[in-house]
């Protein structure tokens, strides 16, 4: 599964900096007009974000400490992975359609992300610092 994070990981981050600019030069006319350039900045923003948190996972994934917590890292990862589809995707899709009804499916996103790193937070709590070496 590390290797799944790690691709997953990187396929967002290269998505987010292309929407990035995609934001600032061929579509900030749009953005701008539309009064949008805040959601679509804080779309690009949540995907970069859970980006390096999808690459975290898949490094932690590839830990032979992680054993007892990989059930957790595999629900962190894919609750990252979701979340940022549903709530990324879901505020450049309105930033671009003003499609009204989009705003109310991003908080889904949000659960999921939050979901994301509780689950992380569980993994590390079930690795425990005392499992790492030199984390004493």
């Amino acid at each position: 599964m590390p290797r799944l994070w790690l691709v997953a990981g990187a396929v967002l981050g290269f998505g987010g900096v292309a929407a990035g600019s995609f934001g600032a030069h061929g579509l900030k006319s749009l953005l701008e007009a539309g009064g949008q350039a805040a959601t679509w900045e804080t779309a690009v923003r949540y995907c970069l974000f859970h980006a390096l948190a999808l690459v975290l996972v898949g490094l932690a994934c590839s830990l032979p400490q992680a054993g007892p917590a990989r059930g957790l890292l595999a629900a962190a990862g894919w609750s990252f992975l979701a979340g940022t589809l549903v709530f990324s995707g879901c505020l450049a899709a309105l930033a671009v359609t003003g499609v009204k009804p989009l705003g109310a499916i991003v908080p889904i996103g949000g659960v999921l992300l939050l979901v994301g790193w509780a689950c992380l937070a569980a993994a590390g709590w079930t690795c425990g610092a005392a499992d790492i070496p030199g984390a004493d």
